[in-house]
């Protein structure tokens, strides 16, 4: 199964990402992005931000350590055979 494809853009410059997963908790949108479709992939939890005017979803790096933790253990338990190092 192919992922959805994600541009990041943190003004510097864009990488490109791979859509593994995506959860809502408490009311706040989740996705787990991977670098590549390979099996020991750099990921990353993004968090989503307000909607813009033009319709697209603008998203931020989860970095408290707390929220990490709790929302890495969610994708976790969706993504049976994925473990997540921090």
């Amino acid at each position: 199964m192919e992922k959805a494809k994600f541009t990041f853009s943190d003004g510097s410059g864009a990488d490109e990402f791979f859509v593994l997963e995506e959860t809502k908790i408490n009311g706040s949108a989740y996705i787990l992005v991977v670098d590549s479709e390979e099996d020991d992939a750099e990921c990353l939890i993004l968090r989503e931000v307000e909607e813009s005017k033009d319709a697209e979803k603008t998203y931020e790096i989860v970095e408290d350590d707390t929220e990490l933790m709790a929302v890495s253990k969610v994708f976790e338990e969706l993504l049976e055979d994925v473990d997540i190092e921090m």
